[in-house]
């Protein structure tokens, strides 16, 4: 294959990820079908086989899109100076969307409760999500001297995801916010 066929082929592939995160964001991981996806990223519906057997092919790409996008959201907070600016920065992410997160559910909660409904193997995927952002807020909280740092971490997470859920039942931004100003303090008083 030329460099240029290379790049479109690679384009398509992305495009469709790109509309399998968004589609079964909005929609569930059940609903949209592979001729929906194919549609929404502009691709013919016969050539998503050549790039994924299965729509399970595609949910395993969408996860491993989501958790890239974790893997880098910890790499650009892993630039502030200390483990407290971290963490708090880490729980303001979510505030940059709450908007969609009242309307919708926190992308990776709401993909985690999906990957658990649709089946065992991609069940077991949900952990790619949050496995990271647990472990990575524990070693910030150790680097603070917390000695139960995984609690704490664990807390941080759980917080967050709580509070996400509830915006979205009750369609309020300021269940999230409320929240994660209380966890700014909390891990002020911990620093």
């Amino acid at each position: 294959m030329t460099d240029s066929a290379t790049e479109a082929a690679d384009g398509k592939r992305d495009r469709l990820i790109a509309s399998a995160v968004e589609l079964v964001y909005r929609d569930g991981v059940e609903r949209p079908t592979l001729v929906q996806i194919a549609e929404a990223a502009d691709v013919p519906p016969g050539n998503v086989y050549y790039y994924f057997r299965t729509k399970d092919e595609l949910i395993q790409a969408v996860i491993e899109s989501r958790a890239a996008q974790v893997t880098d959201l910890l790499g650009t907070l892993d630039r502030r100076r200390t483990p407290a600016a971290r963490l708090k920065a880490l729980a303001r992410n979510w505030l940059e969307f709450r908007d969609m997160v009242a309307a919708q559910g926190c992308p990776l909660g709401t993909l985690s409760v999906e990957l658990n409904d649709h089946g065992e193997d991609l069940g077991r995927q949900s952990e790619k999500l949050f496995a990271p952002l647990i472990d990575w807020s524990e070693d910030q909280f150790r680097e603070m001297g917390c000695r139960n740092a995984r609690e704490q971490a664990l807390t941080l997470i759980s917080t967050v995801q709580g509070a996400a859920l509830l915006s979205c039942v009750f369609s309020d931004t300021e269940i999230l916010a409320s929240q994660v100003h209380r966890l700014e303090r909390w891990i002020d008083s911990l620093a």
